[in-house]
């Protein structure tokens, strides 16, 4: 065991207190660790409940009708009754049927593209975005569904999918139902899936954890250590792959709790980036695959922020017609990092993508301002082209006893590139681009944002810093999916723009050296001024008002973290306390704000009926 999972240990001089800590010294039931790459996974727009998760859901139905050779023989049972010497049948045609949330924002969140292509074979991460919307076209126009890639059979839009946003399943609130049925109507399989958030999908008849494998979507080649963890399997479980003789059956640092956390991080001398990598170390992976794997979720972050910021897309899709914003902004703060989005006499950092990337021209009004020999810095100099800058418009009465302010520009670093970054990733997520769900699709800025600043800004050290801002992001992520919710069908936007302001927040402490009692004292600070929030999409569309909450929640992240810092130890409420009063209050929280757009500002806002639905 010391051999597989070498730890530290305290010496003497570095010995704390631990009296207030209690440390798991034996699997408890439902603890909180999971895979840091189920929690950040890569997929596409724009929602990882919605969207991403129903994808996976269909992939995992025909999946599991290939794998049984459904496709060809099936009788009329549920999933797990059939079995693959059943007499021979052929699918004639499938039905879905969508309820609760899905189904009253499912349009919006292009859920009826996620579910059809999933059944076609798509895969969240590897699918073709560009792809997206002509293949779900094409699926409509002829009115046939190409199962698993391998078998056509004929659906009707309008008689094929049911939105049940009148009913609910009991599991949650995010339910769907597959059945497929043969050449005389007859039923042949059926099985009902449910989204609980982060692209995380359920199925009725599992007992086991979702987190352990249906992000694979293909069990035989998930690692058995995440297949049989003794803590989710419950009496009857089919476990395929077994542990080794000298396998714990559990991971080498289990914890349930912030306390139970904060106590391994003390007894062991680790930090809880540390904590969480060796953990994965459980799941099968090497030294080299952790690295590998974080390097590509930073990767696919990273790009998506250029995307955005340099997109030539003016407005989002769908009704609200939404202007882009994030290219504007990234223009006007004249700094980039990208090759050619820098004033000519400013040295350029380079990406953290090793993608070759196109160049972005500056705003030229910014490229004349920075030329030399022409002194222009908005003081009223004469500009490169020999004019005089045209005076700024005041608003408000010189007659008055209060004079008018003239307009003036600032600029506050952190807050601005914070805001843009964050405003980017968003963007794209909601114009169905691959994007890492962080936890979720609909928070999905908040954790790029910090990290990009944080690289740009701060490290000295940018490998090391992202390692150690996921890491440690995951942690606070897992106890969030464990004693609460990370799905906004269930706790409202405090679960997805909240937790995910908690996970930065930590993560960016832990990149400042904090120690972990701050760290998650920071995590703490961020999810606690974000209880109540609610999520009320307009038009079900994953914009307003989400694409500038997660711009707000990057900043709150970043002085979330920097009050702890300056407080160390100065605290009453503790991490786990603060999970469980979101937990309480999503219980307590009325369904028309829990992703359903019934009320706030989903009814609030009129969109105009002239204009057509996308």
């Amino acid at each position: 065991m010391a051999s597989r999972y070498p730890t530290n240990t305290l010496t003497s001089s570095q010995a704390r207190d631990n009296s207030a800590l209690v440390e798991t010294e034996k699997v408890k039931p439902g603890h909180a660790v999971i895979s840091t790459f189920d929690l950040f996974s890569i997929g596409v727009g724009p929602s990882s409940s919605h969207t991403v998760g129903p994808m996976r859901a269909g992939k995992i139905f025909i999946a599991d009708l290939q794998e049984l050779q459904m496709l060809e023989k099936v009788r009329a049972f549920t999933l797990p009754q059939i079995r693959s010497n059943e007499p021979f049948w052929k699918v004639k045609t499938v039905k879905i049927v969508l309820y609760g949330s899905l189904a009253a924002t499912g349009k919006g969140h292009h859920t009826p593209q996620a579910v059809l292509l999933g059944l076609e074979g798509s895969d969240p991460e590897t699918i073709d975005t560009g792809t997206i919307s002509s293949r779900y076209e094409a699926i409509l126009a002829n009115r046939t569904l190409h199962l698993g890639g391998t078998r056509r059979v004929t659906f009707d839009m309008d008689r094929d999918m049911l939105w049940r946003w009148d009913q609910v399943l009991k599991t949650h609130p995010n339910g769907m139902r597959f059945s497929c049925f043969g050449e005389e109507g007859e039923l042949l399989a059926t099985n009902e899936y449910y989204s609980v958030g982060g692209g995380f999908v359920r199925l009725t008849h599992t007992t086991v954890d979702e987190n352990l494998f249906y992000k694979g979507v293909d069990k035989s080649a998930v690692h058995g250590a995440r297949l049989h963890q003794t803590h989710n399997a419950a009496e009857g479980d089919h476990t395929p792959a077994q542990p080794a003789a000298n396998d714990p059956g559990h991971p080498p640092y289990p914890f349930e709790s912030g306390n139970s956390l904060l106590a391994l991080t003390r007894k062991h001398n680790l930090t809880i980036a540390q904590i969480v990598h060796d953990n994965e170390r459980y799941f099968g992976l090497s030294e080299a695959d952790i690295n590998d794997k974080l390097m590509r979720i930073w990767a696919v972050m990273d790009d998506c922020i250029r995307s955005g910021v340099s997109t030539a897309e003016k407005t989002l899709p769908g009704r609200l017609g939404l202007h882009r914003r994030a290219p504007m902004l990234y223009k006007r703060l004249m700094r980039g990092f990208y090759p050619g989005i820098a004033t000519p006499d400013l040295q350029l950092i380079g990406s953290a993508s090793t993608a070759p990337v196109g160049a972005i021209d500056a705003p030229e009004s910014d490229t004349q301002s920075s030329s030399s020999g022409h002194g222009v810095d908005g003081r009223g100099e004469v500009s490169a082209s020999g004019k005089m800058p045209r005076a700024p418009w005041v608003t408000g009465s010189f007659d008055h006893a209060i004079l008018p302010m003239p307009p003036r520009k600032t600029m506050i670093p952190a807050v601005d590139f914070l805001s843009c970054y964050a405003i980017a990733v968003n963007e794209v997520n909601a114009s169905g681009g691959r994007i890492v769900t962080s936890p979720t699709n609909g928070a999905a800025g908040v954790i790029p944002a910090v990290l990009k600043y944080v690289i740009e800004f701060i490290s000295d050290d940018p490998e090391k810093s992202i390692k150690t801002f996921l890491l440690t992001a995951a942690a606070v992520g897992m106890l969030f999916k464990r004693g609460s919710t990370i799905s906004a069908a269930e706790g409202g936007c405090q679960a997805e723009v909240g937790v995910a302001c908690s996970m930065a927040s930590a993560g960016f402490a832990a990149c400042m050296g904090a120690s972990p009692e701050t760290v998650l004292q920071a995590a703490e600070i961020g999810i606690e001024h974000n209880l109540g929030l609610t999520c009320d999409p307009i038009d079900g569309l994953v914009q307003v008002p989400c694409i500038e909450r997660n711009s707000l929640g990057a900043v709150k992240a970043v002085t979330a973290a920097q009050l702890s810092m300056a407080s160390t130890g100065v605290y009453r409420v503790t991490l786990d306390e603060a999970i469980e009063a979101m937990r309480l209050t999503a219980a307590d929280m009325s369904v028309k704000y829990k992703e359903t757009s019934l009320s706030g500002l989903a009814t609030t806002v009129k969109i105009p009926l002239t204009v057509p639905a996308c």
